[in-house]
């Protein structure tokens, strides 16, 4: 067996005669990208196509500082750092097979609970461009019910009150374009790679509903020098496991304390919206556009709400990976005629899109043996994806009149997941903000109500007040404690 080599920059040449390694020279790669939250999905996404870029040449001004933002990201921050922003990347083909290469784009790190003041000025530094930002679902801080920023979250009154040291990204952000104003630096463009769709909307709504209150006076400078394009981002990125950082060293002799695995598919469409320069990733592989809604709703309400199905119909049924979910012949059927009888007709036109192909190459996709995606890292911070990936698509269907028995079914279903045990009795890993909220209003749904669960507004919004979909949905929850939520994806699948 080959000497095990640790992976770090002093070690790279060797590293390189045994996989794939930066070509370019790090040391001369200027900081032009400050990305926010490193963890697996921005390192298999953004940060591979940013290293794709810089191995020509003639490119210097697009490396990344990766900000850990959250003291529970110590343990990535200290790795990375540890590694010089070097980690490899495992891409797991269909065929079995794994493609290796060391990613170099990362050439800072920073690690915000630290020192705040050294992230501030690393934002609002001119040679930084572009923010940008895969902080999930929930970190936007989006309230269901209100439709509006959550001034309630005590994290928010912190930083109000604590604005050189802050805690969220909005406090961060604010402090960051402060400075840029006050110097006479140019704007900076604001980018989230995160699964929301019109995230960039998302992002200029959410921080200036902040900086209303936090500096009024930035409002209008930040309206006129900062961008934020609306992006839809796709690759699947589970979690590493143990597992892939032993094969690692087996097959290549290499110490990765935390390498990233994904599959082999990706894709990033940007809207073509920055205050300045950007880099040229089309040239790598990522598509620009003018208007990115329709590409985001296909993916949030096929791809990100197939996962949700899969994982929480999967989770009941006692499977730990999506792919053994979607290889149930009943769950697959069912993830397909919900796809098509209830997200396809909400899509409308998609120019350039074969949608048949798609949805097809998302089953493949799911089924891939090879990638293991755990299903609590899909259940994960389920409160923050349904009122995104699904409740679109019933709120659309319930408008048109269309079918929302698929949807009412997953519901349900989430409802009886969160009393935390499976159909077999064995307890479920939940990792949720709302999770104690979840938990209360699941048991107060199985005590012969089951309509307490929709009364969770930052989620459900007014959807309780829908008797087509209480109706449906309560129908659902009963027949799932009756008969077993595969009898009800088989009747379902019979009926239609």
């Amino acid at each position: 067996m080959e000497k095990i080599i640790k992976l770090n920059q002093k070690n790279l040449a060797e590293i390189a005669k045994r996989i794939s390694c930066p070509t370019y020279n790090r040391s001369n790669i200027k900081t032009g990208i400050v990305h926010v939250g490193i963890g697996g999905f921005h390192r298999a996404h953004e940060a591979f196509y940013t290293d794709a870029l810089l191995h020509d040449d003639s490119i210097k001004d697009w490396g990344i500082c990766g900000v850990a933002l959250l003291e529970f990201d110590t343990k990535i921050y200290n790795t990375l750092k540890e590694q010089n922003g070097l980690y490899t990347l495992i891409i797991k083909e269909l065929d079995g097979t794994l493609t290796k290469r060391v990613i170099g784009s990362i050439v800072e790190c920073l690690y915000a609970p630290e020192n705040p003041t050294t992230v501030i000025e690393k934002m609002a530094s001119p040679e930084v461009k572009i923010i940008t930002l895969t902080i999930t679902e929930g970190g936007y801080n989006y309230n269901e019910a209100t439709r509006g920023f959550d001034f309630e979250n005590p994290q928010i009154h912190y930083d109000l009150e604590h604005p050189e040291s802050p805690k969220t990204i909005f406090g961060y952000l604010t402090q960051a374009l402060k400075l840029r104003k006050e110097r006479g630096l140019l704007g900076v463009t604001i980018q989230s790679c995160d699964n929301i769709q019109g995230n960039g909307h998302m992002a200029k709504k959410m921080l200036l509903s902040y900086v209303q209150k936090a500096e009024p006076e930035l409002v209008a400078w930040i309206e006129t020098n900062v961008s934020f394009p609306n992006s839809m981002v796709d690759r699947i990125t589970p979690a590493t496991a143990a597992l892939d950082i032993e094969k690692l060293k087996e097959t290549s002799g290499v110490d990765d304390a935390w390498p990233v695995v994904c599959e082999p598919f990706k894709q990033w469409v940007i809207e073509d919206d920055f205050s300045t320069d950007r880099p040229a990733w089309e040239t790598v592989g990522a598509q620009f556009v003018e208007d990115v809604v329709p590409y985001e709703k296909m993916k949030l309400s096929l791809l990100n709400a197939g996962h949700t199905v899969l994982g929480i119909i999967g989770a009941l049924m006692g499977y730990d990976t999506i792919d053994e979910s979607v290889h149930n012949p009943h769950i697959n059927a069912f993830l397909k005629k919900y796809m098509d009888i209830e997200v396809t007709p909400t899509l409308g036109q998609l120019e350039g899109v074969d949608l048949e192909s798609y949805k097809q190459s998302l089953l493949q996709r799911f089924g891939n043996i090879n990638i293991k995606d755990q299903i609590d890292r899909i259940c994960s911070e389920s409160s923050a994806k349904f009122p995104i990936f699904v409740l679109p698509t019933v709120t659309t269907n319930l408008k048109e009149k269309g079918s929302i028995d698929f949807a009412s079914l997953v519901i349900a279903a989430w409802a009886i997941y969160s009393l935390g045990k499976d159909e077999n009795g064995k307890v479920l890993i939940i990792k949720d903000a709302m999770k104690a909220t979840l938990n209360e209003k699941s048991i107060a749904a199985s005590k012969y109500n089951p309509e307490a669960f929709l009364e969770i507004e930052t989620i459900f919004g007014k959807l309780k007040d829908a008797p087509t979909f209480v109706s449906t949905y309560t129908t659902a929850y009963k027949n799932i404690l009756k008969n077993g939520i595969e009898k009800c994806v088989i009747d379902l699948n019979n009926k239609y």
